[in-house]
């Protein structure tokens, strides 16, 4: 192998900087969520789960952007804990639909008012107009419209 010299600094790196800001953003998440029983993908499981009321596995995957494997098990941990239930859809027998459960409902509404204080300090750093941009990039980054 030769050793040429490369100017690729991987500490440069769009991918690099976002594992980074990831991994941060899950640190600050799950500290201020000591009190719930919730993980960062959970809470998000959860939220959208309240939001469509009534959900497919495949509506969550398309609405958390959370693949389907990964999906599996979390909506296994949650209906472990009672937050969530799964019962067969009246229509069509071979569908199953997720349902908020009254615990979860109480699991939620105690995580939210934390949830909405961890983006404040993941962005901290930065100033008013630097949080709109970076919001605005991240989400025509991912096809969303701001």
């Amino acid at each position: 192998m030769n050793n040429v010299e490369h100017d690729y600094i991987i500490e440069e790196q769009v991918g690099y900087l976002l594992r980074r800001v990831y991994y941060h953003h899950l640190s600050i998440f799950q500290q201020s969520l000591d009190e719930t029983r919730l993980t960062s993908v959970q809470f998000a499981v959860l939220y959208a789960v309240n939001k469509l009321k009534e959900c497919s596995q495949k509506e969550l995957v398309e609405d958390t952007g959370i693949d389907q494997a990964t999906i599996r098990g979390i909506i296994q941990r949650l209906k472990d804990k009672q937050l969530i239930s799964q019962d067969p859809d009246q229509h069509d027998k071979r569908k199953v639909l997720i349902h908020m459960t009254a615990q979860g409902k109480e699991e939620l509404d105690l995580a939210i008012p934390i949830a909405e204080t961890i983006t404040d300090l993941t962005l901290n750093t930065l100033n008013p107009a630097e949080k709109i941009a970076l919001k605005f990039l991240l989400q025509k980054i991912i096809g969303h419209q701001a």
